[in-house]
């Protein structure tokens, strides 16, 4: 965190200067054994933009179609740093502190909100599996980068992670998310 912090100072800079608002964005995810928790990211769209997503229902149908999670160049609530921070994954360093905290751990499934796990167990309820394990920063389905599958493919990688977790595992999905950070995610 020490060595990142110059980096986040430009950051919160940047994301000052686009966008009035908090810094930080804290959204409820579910931790080990559905335990709640408060992910944290840098702020990447408009203020509001929870609330304007609750009340865009064609927002909504896409956000959950697309497995809660919107394509960025789709979505209008996205700030122009935003698009940057997402592409280059550095709205996802404040996850350095749920790591200290013990919300989330380095490697593992990525942390999800009570409403896609509901969907994931009624599609397959070996996903109840995933609360197993802590949420990460870095995982199976993240290391696959700009080729990462949708659902419901996504949560076969997930229990196929945890149930097959090791240490040697965990440093080979570190060392993939080397070439993942330098080429970002798909738009």
């Amino acid at each position: 965190m020490v060595l990142a912090l110059p980096l986040f100072l430009v950051i919160v800079a940047l994301v000052k200067l686009v966008s009035p608002g908090p810094v930080l964005f804290r959204q409820p995810r579910m931790g080990r054994g559905g335990i709640p928790f408060s992910c944290l990211k840098i702020r990447t769209m408009v203020p509001g933009a929870q609330e304007e997503l609750k009340q865009n229902l064609a927002l909504q149908a896409l956000h959950r179609e697309n497995g809660f999670k919107l394509p960025t160049q789709l979505d209008p609530r996205v700030t122009r740093v935003g698009r940057v921070l997402r592409r280059t994954h550095l709205d996802e360093l404040p996850q350095l502190w749920n790591v200290l905290r013990g919300d989330m751990s380095l490697v593992g499934p990525r942390p999800i909100e009570r409403e896609q796990y509901e969907k994931w167990v009624a599609m397959n309820p070996e996903a109840s599996d995933i609360l197993t394990a802590a949420p990460g920063i870095f995982g199976a389905w993240t290391a696959q980068g700009r080729n990462r599958v949708g659902d419901p493919d996504r949560i076969l990688v997930e229990i196929e992670f945890i149930r097959n977790r090791s240490l040697v595992g965990d440093v080979k999905i570190l060392l993939r998310h080397v070439s993942v950070l330098m080429v970002g995610q798909r738009e």
